[in-house]
């Protein structure tokens, strides 16, 4: 069952910038700014291309728990911002990073965009978010 709604989901493919939140070894927080989409149609796993193994990566592979937040842009009827906070697991699976950015690209540089620049790129990482929670302020509250 999923715990993402429609309105969650059209969130999540606005092309607005997703703030994710890993854990350290130490426990503290790591904060990075992601381009996030679906893995397929159907809406349920959360996807983001690294082409580095950066610390977020590392977090993830170590404790799996993370969230997500991103603004929507839209300000409700009592004048607050709306924003959808997801929290989930992530898996860091090898694989085609540089197409994944491709096709997010299309949706928050524009159809034309061509990231990540250059070819042969290596294939990089794909972290796969799997929802558990969402809150925050919107239609998911």
């Amino acid at each position: 069952m999923s715990v993402l709604n429609a309105q969650a989901r059209a969130t999540i493919e606005s092309g607005r910038l997703a703030h994710l939140v890993t854990l350290n070894a130490d426990g503290s927080p790591q904060t990075s700014i992601v381009w996030v989409g679906f893995e397929s149609a159907d809406g349920e796993t959360i996807v983001s291309g690294h082409m580095d193994d950066r610390l977020k990566l590392r977090n993830v592979r170590r404790d799996p728990r993370l969230v997500l937040s991103m603004e929507t842009g839209v300000t409700n009827d009592h004048g607050l911002g709306e924003y959808l906070v997801v929290q989930g697991t992530g898996e860091v699976v090898e694989g085609d990073a540089a197409g994944l950015l491709q096709r997010l690209a299309r949706v928050y540089l524009g159809p034309d965009a061509v990231f990540p620049p250059g070819e042969n790129h290596q294939p990089g990482w794909i972290l796969r978010i799997t929802p558990t929670k969402i809150s925050g302020i919107g239609p998911w509250s």
